[in-house]
């Protein structure tokens, strides 16, 4: 009896250390939030509701329909919205709003329907793991699972804050993509061991 207990204790103390060690967000994170809506909302709708980018159309027509309306950027920047595109086909594509900067590799959003519920993701966080650093891959926590998830998603770029005249200051003000990253050459390898999925 005494082994049993000493190995059912030993089997807890792993789960607590493996637990520790799970794939997330940096340290600082207090938890984003999923809340239910009476009607179930579309990212499109959202976005535009919390952003001053003012679109109207499928996600996958964001980025066109932003060409000389307002500042387009390969990089980040609170109150921008982030366009992912060609993730379930061709003319499939998501919108979410950038609402903190978090560091090079990290950002936070909030949108809508992200797992097809027609729910409101707050807070939630997105991971560039492109292999140049370069914001054109990402993958995104899955606030439900408590994980990151495991597809990477293609990024098309973000659109504002501002008018066209920014894009061009902003893409000037940008940091080279670093061309030497060998974390994210793994992470863009699927090395990472996230097993969540979105």
């Amino acid at each position: 009896m005494v082994g049993s207990f000493v190995r059912l204790a030993a089997a807890a103390a792993f789960c607590l250390i493996a637990a520790g060690c799970a794939s997330g967000p940096g340290d600082e994170y207090s938890g984003g939030n999923v809340q239910s809506s009476d009607n179930p909302l579309q990212c499109v709708p959202y976005v535009r509701a919390h952003s001053s980018v003012n679109l109207y159309g499928d996600a996958y027509t964001w980025w066109d329909q932003a060409d000389g309306r307002f500042a387009r950027s390969g990089t980040p920047s609170e109150g921008a919205v982030l366009v992912l595109f060609a993730y379930a086909g061709p003319e499939r594509a998501h919108v979410a709003v950038v609402r903190k900067v978090v560091s090079g590799r990290e950002i936070r959003v909030d949108h809508a329907n992200w797992l097809d519920d027609g729910e409101i993701y707050l807070d939630d966080p997105v991971e560039d793991v492109s292999a140049a650093n370069d914001w054109s891959l990402v993958k995104v926590f899955n606030l439900k699972a408590g994980a990151w998830g495991s597809k990477a998603y293609p990024v098309q770029g973000f659109i504002g804050p501002g008018g066209p005249a920014d894009s061009d200051m902003r893409l000037a003000a940008s940091p080279a993509p670093q061309t030497s990253d060998p974390i994210g050459g793994l992470i863009a390898a699927g090395q990472d061991g996230d097993d969540a999925d979105n």
